[in-house]
C-alpha cells in the first residue's frame, strides 16, 4: 500500500512525457522573434484570370443615369457589392463580352485597371460624360481539402486573402496534420501548380503563394505509415526512458525504507 503513491506518480509521469507531438512541431510561427515586423503586400491585387466571374456596373449621375443602363444588363447601381446573380464570365481567351463595346481583353488586369479603362472608353466614344464604373469579382473562393468535415470553400468579400487568413477560417490545423506537406495549387499560365508552406516558419511570409488569389487550393495530407511509425517509434523511446527512471526511484524508495 505504501507503493501505491510513488507508482501513481510515476505512471502520471510517463503519460506525460510520453505525447509524442510537441509544442514546436504543431505550433504556428514557432521560430518567430518577438517584436518582429514583416512587410506584407498591402496593394496586392487579384488579376483577372479566365473563368473567372465578373459584376461591372456602371453608373450615371443626373441626366446621365438613363445612359448607363445599356451597359448594366445585369443590374443597375444598387446592385454594387452584390456578389451573387449572373455576371461576365471571362471566357478561355480571357474576353468578355461587354455591351456596345463587343469583346474586351481583359485577362491580366486588376479590376481597378478594367474599371479605369472603361470609364475613359465611355468618355473618349462619347456615350457619357462623367461616369462612374465599378468592378467586382463574383468568384473570389479558396478551397480547401483534407479538413476534418472533408472540405471547405471560403468565400472572400474583400477579394485579399492570406494563407494563414484561410487556414484561421478553415478552423486551423488538428494536432495530426503534418505542417510541412500543406499545398497550395494554383493555375499559372494554363497549367496546374503546386507549393508547400509551412505555417510554423516565419519564412511563410516571404513565400509568393501567401497572398492567396481566387481559386487557390489548399491541400492538407493525412497522416502517412511512415509519419504514424515514426510517432510509435519515438513513443516507445521515451516509455522506455521513462519507465527506467521510475524503476529506479522505486528501487531508492525501497532502499531508503528498508525493504527488499
Amino acid at each position: 500500500m505504501r507503493l501505491s503513491k510513488p507508482l501513481i506518480v510515476c505512471a502520471f509521469f510517463v503519460a506525460l512525457l510520453s505525447s509524442c507531438v510537441t509544442p514546436k512541431e504543431v505550433n504556428y510561427l514557432s521560430d518567430l522573434d518577438p517584436n518582429q515586423n514583416f512587410p506584407l503586400n498591402s496593394k496586392f491585387e487579384a488579376v483577372i484570370s479566365p473563368y473567372d466571374q465578373l459584376r461591372i456596373t456602371v453608373i450615371g449621375m443626373g441626366a446621365e443615369k438613363e445612359l448607363a443602363e445599356p451597359f448594366n444588363p445585369f443590374g443597375t447601381a444598387q446592385n454594387i457589392g452584390n456578389q451573387n446573380g449572373s455576371g461576365y464570365l471571362v471566357d478561355v481567351n480571357g474576353v468578355i463580352q461587354f455591351p456596345i463595346f463587343g469583346q474586351l481583353y481583359v485577362q491580366g488586369m486588376t479590376r481597378i485597371q478594367l474599371q479605369e479603362y472603361i470609364r475613359k472608353r465611355l468618355v473618349a466614344e462619347g456615350h457619357m460624360h462623367d461616369p462612374m464604373v465599378d468592378v467586382r469579382f463574383s468568384n473570389f473562393r479558396v478551397f480547401i481539402l483534407g479538413t476534418g468535415d472533408g472540405g471547405k470553400v471560403l468565400n472572400i468579400e474583400n477579394e485579399r486573402c492570406t494563407f494563414l487568413e484561410a487556414l484561421a477560417m478553415a478552423g486551423g490545423l488538428n494536432q495530426f496534420t503534418p505542417r510541412d506537406r500543406i499545398a497550395v495549387m494554383r493555375e499559372i499560365n494554363g497549367e496546374m501548380v503546386t507549393h508547400y508552406l509551412d505555417p510554423r516558419s516565419k519564412e511563410v511570409f516571404n513565400d509568393p503563394f501567401f497572398m492567396l488569389q481566387q481559386n487557390d487550393v489548399i491541400i492538407t495530407q493525412t497522416l502517412g505509415r511512415k509519419y504514424v511509425m515514426d510517432v510509435f517509434n519515438t513513443t516507445v523511446n521515451v516509455v522506455s526512458i521513462v519507465a527506467s527512471l521510475a524503476s529506479t526511484v522505486v528501487m531508492i524508495y525501497l532502499l531508503t525504507t528498508g525493504k527488499q
